[in-house]
């Protein structure tokens, strides 16, 4: 049976389906992107959907705090404990500029470091997905009206011919590639943003290695889509991710996300 999204889920995906569609709007349009202090692209659409997402979180849980990747980058970060949201408006900013298609908004809500509510919403290309690690992961389409019709998420096994590997596409380094040699590659697949978290979710790949450097907005809503899904993102050490990471000022160590 598919699961459908509880009442809190469901209200995340309505947020991200209203960023999609004014990041979409955008998209179409003649932008420019400007140039953040860490060299990173920034755009109107990533300002306009973190209004849109702030807005909504505030009305539907005042009371748990939310970090957000542009006020973040303005130095507004709030005090976090158990419980928090972390939010990447328009993850693959760089797709987005290029015209692409694979960007996403991310949402995600984190208890006790671990992101147990996710939703990735990639308007493009008409894919949107969502977990709970009490409920199970689901993919839909968007139909004219927002309305979804969901089907269920697993991971798969490794295929016996060897694993379908997904790599960043604008952040491939030599890390990885030292990585691929200690695995058997059956094909090696590039995506941008948190979609490389969702397609082993959907069963469409089965490893992603990232060494180089994430934020916790970056990762958490498809991590918490892929645990809810069956698999996991472990760190260099071989230990669960977990967010929170406030000594580290919320970015991430290396870590593979895998079925199995």
């Amino acid at each position: 049976m598919t699961p459908a999204p509880a009442a809190l889920a469901k209200s995340l995906v309505k947020l991200a389906l209203t960023a999609g569609r004014e990041i979409m709007s955008i998209y179409v349009s003649e932008f420019s992107a400007q140039t953040k202090s860490d060299l990173s692209p920034v755009t109107e659409a990533d300002e306009m959907a973190e209004r849109i997402i702030l807005a909504g979180l505030a009305r539907l849980d005042p009371e748990t705090p939310v970090i957000s990747e542009e006020a973040a980058s303005a130095g507004r970060i709030p005090q976090v404990s158990n419980r928090f949201y972390l939010v990447d408006p328009l993850d693959g900013t760089r797709e987005f500029v290029s015209r692409n298609g694979e960007f996403t908004v991310n949402i995600a809500r984190v208890e006790n470091g671990i992101p147990v509510m996710g939703v990735v919403y990639a308007p493009a290309i008409n894919r949107i997905f969502w977990g709970d690690t009490a409920e199970g992961a689901a993919e839909g389409k968007v139909d004219a009206d927002d309305r979804v019709a969901w089907k269920q998420l697993r991971v798969r096994a490794l295929p016996a011919d060897g694993a379908t590997v997904v790599a960043s596409r604008s952040h491939r380094d030599a890390a990885t590639d030292d990585f691929l040699k200690t695995v058997k590659v059956a094909k090696l697949v590039s995506a941008g943003s948190s979609l490389k978290f969702c397609l082993i979710a959907a069963g469409e790949a089965d490893l992603y290695p990232r060494f180089g450097r994430t934020m916790e907005w970056d990762t958490a809503a498809g991590h918490a889509i892929l645990l809810a899904a069956g698999g996991k993102v472990l760190n260099s050490e071989g230990r669960p991710l977990h967010y929170g990471k406030t000594e580290r000022g919320f970015d991430n160590p290396g870590f593979i996300a895998s079925a199995a």
